[in-house]
């Protein structure tokens, strides 16, 4: 049984291509981070790109949960 939230989320991905672009853009971001952490070790360069990502996946989640909270709103 799903959450009123999960629910709006399905909602949310059927219906609005900004949600669904919101949420490849952090699926993306997310496998990129997988394979730097699977590296033994990080550059100084690979460390500086890996906060980077961190960074852009976190706003893509937080821009995500914007429009769940307009939409509980509407």
């Amino acid at each position: 049984m799903s959450t009123p939230t999960e629910a709006i989320r399905e909602q949310l991905m059927a219906s609005s291509p900004e949600y669904q672009r919101l949420r490849e853009e952090h699926a993306r971001l997310a496998i990129q981070l997988q394979q730097l952490a699977s590296k033994p070790y990080l550059t100084e360069q690979e460390q500086i790109e890996e906060v980077r990502l961190k960074k852009l996946k976190l706003r893509a989640k937080d821009q995500m949960e914007s429009l769940v909270r307009q939409f509980q709103a509407a």
